[in-house]
């Protein structure tokens, strides 16, 4: 079977290219796109209306919360979250309860995303045990049983006897060591970026320069071991020079960014508005202007949703003791038409950080609309104006930072192997 995607805003981040064309899909590929030739016959044909037509999102750092609380985001809640958001991958985290440490624990959680999840699941296993940083994990088995790469999430590695010992493993069998670069003692606590904001609310602080200090130690790791290199977040300015230093000395290093730190600051917070409590905390608006253009530049890499559902119990708490993390499977590509519509990136530069990069980095075939690659997109208007509802949500959980805000950019279909598995009605 052929399926047509005429009158198309086409939009290929491997070539960054943007503008007119059609694109044909046969069976779960593409099997070829156009601009100026005539556009061939096929099957079914899609009128795109003009609308944009590009590759399906990536999105490294998913927490899907089972096994252990699927009463917070299960893969069914969370696979058709993606989808209405126009991921067609999601990379899904390994801070369970219990943690997903073992063969066994990494079997049952693919086969449940198999089961439930419209969407291409992909999952990452913890690097050391119980995500507790004294002994690695059989990082072996848990490659032939599907992990893609390893990380202990925001549970940062202590002990660099243990880390140093679980990098070189994992660049003995090639894998993927993804970080959360903090310095675990300062950041310990912490509910907000140091500084006069934090100060005047009385909130337990870190300063940015934990941020640099944690990337500082693991590229030290990174050139001792030779180990592939990922840090899932880098939100403050002081980090990109260590993080310029190592990918101009031919470290195997990339970095990813939350939309959050891309959308957000910290005075965001206002008056202890806990949906806004993140990890690592909103940063300074210089912070946030830097880091949009280290990924304009390609210093930054990937853009992530670092989707994190908590319950209204975890949030509806002093903003000390609250929760977290906030939803953003259905949030990642609206909030990132802000940084459109501001003129701060193009559309081919967010769909790099978005969808080539993260599939590249990890060895996936997507992110592209070339010949070959399959068939996982989204239809989107970048201009369509609403008010983001929270209860309207498909995710179990509703924390977004994003409630009652006007935003712009409506997912109108998403596409798995060339098949709808959503569509706006």
């Amino acid at each position: 079977m052929t399926t047509l995607f005429t009158n198309a805003r086409l939009i290929n981040p491997a070539s960054g290219e943007e503008g007119p064309g059609w694109l044909l899909v046969e069976g779960t590929n593409i099997r070829a796109t156009g601009r100026d030739a005539p556009a061939p016959m096929a099957d079914t044909v899609i009128d795109c209306g003009g609308k944009c037509l590009a590759p399906g999102i990536v999105d490294i750092g998913v927490k899907v919360c089972e096994p252990g609380e699927r009463h917070k985001e299960s893969y069914k809640t969370a696979g058709i979250a993606a989808a209405a958001g126009g991921v067609t991958t999601m990379v899904t985290r390994p801070d369970t309860t219990p943690a997903i440490d073992s063969p066994e624990t990494l079997e049952f959680v693919t086969r449940r995303a198999n089961e439930a999840a419209p969407v291409n699941v992909v999952p990452m296993a913890a690097l050391t045990k119980g995500r507790e940083g004294r002994e690695m994990t059989e990082i072996g088995f848990l490659m032939d049983a599907g992990a893609i790469a390893f990380t202990d999430c925001d549970h940062v590695v202590a002990d660099t006897k243990v880390l140093a010992r679980a990098m070189t493993y994992a660049r003995s069998l090639g894998a993927l060591v993804i970080a959360h670069p903090q310095e675990p003692i300062l950041s310990s606590g912490a509910a907000a970026t140091g500084g006069k904001f934090a100060a005047l609310r009385g909130l337990p602080a870190v300063s940015p320069m934990a941020e640099r200090m944690g990337l500082d130690r693991d590229i030290a790791m990174v050139e001792m071991t030779g180990v592939k290199y990922h840090a899932d977040q880098i939100t403050c300015a002081r980090a990109l020079p260590a993080l310029e230093r190592a990918k101009a000395n031919g470290f195997d290093v990339t970095a990813g960014t939350s939309i959050h730190h891309l959308t957000l600051n910290e005075l965001d917070v206002a008056d202890y508005r806990t949906f806004f409590k993140i990890k690592p905390p909103l940063r300074a608006e210089e912070d946030r202007l830097a880091i949009i253009e280290a990924v304009k530049t390609g210093l930054i890499d990937i853009i992530s949703s670092m989707h994190t559902p908590q319950d209204e119990e975890s949030k509806r708490l002093p903003f000390e003791e609250a929760a977290s993390g906030a939803v953003a499977l259905e949030t990642l590509l609206p909030a990132a038409m802000q940084l459109y519509h501001n003129g701060y990136l193009t559309l081919p530069d967010l769909f790099r950080a978005m969808s080539l990069n993260p599939a590249r980095r990890l060895g996936l075939p997507n992110g592209r609309l070339d010949a070959g690659a399959p068939a996982d997109l989204v239809l989107f208007d970048p201009d369509a104006p609403f008010v983001m509802d929270r209860f309207a949500l498909k995710s179990k959980s509703k924390n977004t930072p994003f409630d009652g805000q006007r935003m712009q950019g409506k997912v109108l279909a998403t596409y798995v192997a060339g098949q709808a598995v959503y569509r706006r009605d």
